[in-house]
């Protein structure tokens, strides 16, 4: 009975640091606004997650039907499960990312898009765009301030049938804005809907 006490509480704090990790980053994204060029790349402190074995549509803002479902190449499919507005100046898009082929699938090197300072970093989903029609501004993924995407990091293949958990934290467009284009390299464009 005691070790059942004491495993559930490890899982509490565990669960506490990394609500407490996230709501740092929300801290950290928080910028001056200034309405600069959409081409600059605030600097930026969030933690960066990876599939845990959790069921992510248990997660605040998911839903179990997704926003849109893009196709990669070789059976790869992307699920945006949600895209909610927060009030550090972010949009975080989560989703999953799966193999529906018969085969192990090496995920392409593209989706890191193609700038230096992302690809230092390994693969990510850097190269993820929101596109805003109504304003006409392109919004690339946020980074922290060594430079690495504010992305799921650390992937590089999925066998059949494998799924993982995926976010991705891009500036806010204006209020105003609800639509997106949601664009990642070697995948279909979707529009997206963001809430909150």
């Amino acid at each position: 009975m005691s070790i059942r006490f004491t495993a559930k509480a490890r899982r509490g704090m565990a669960a506490l640091t990394v609500a407490a990790c996230l709501a740092l980053g929300v801290v950290g994204c928080g910028g001056g606004g200034d309405g600069g060029e959409d081409d600059k790349k605030p600097d930026t402190a969030a933690s960066i997650s990876k599939d845990g074995g959790s069921d992510p549509s248990a997660q605040e803002g998911q839903s179990d039907e997704p926003l849109a479902e893009m196709r990669g190449s070789n059976g790869l499919v992307l699920q945006v499960t949600s895209a909610q507005r927060d009030a550090g100046g972010f949009v975080t898009v989560s989703g999953l990312l799966k193999n529906d082929g018969a085969a192990r699938v090496t995920v392409p090197g593209e989706v890191r898009g193609d700038e230096t300072e992302i690809l230092r970093h390994g693969m990510s989903l850097g190269g993820a765009t929101l596109v805003d029609s109504k304003t006409k501004k392109r919004y690339y993924v946020l980074r922290d301030t060594d430079g690495r995407p504010l992305t799921t990091t650390g992937f590089s293949s999925l066998k059949a049938g494998e799924s993982l958990a995926v976010f991705i934290q891009f500036p806010s467009p204006p209020t105003g804005t609800t639509e997106v284009n949601f664009q990642l390299p070697t995948f279909a464009a979707a529009p997206i809907q963001i809430s909150g």
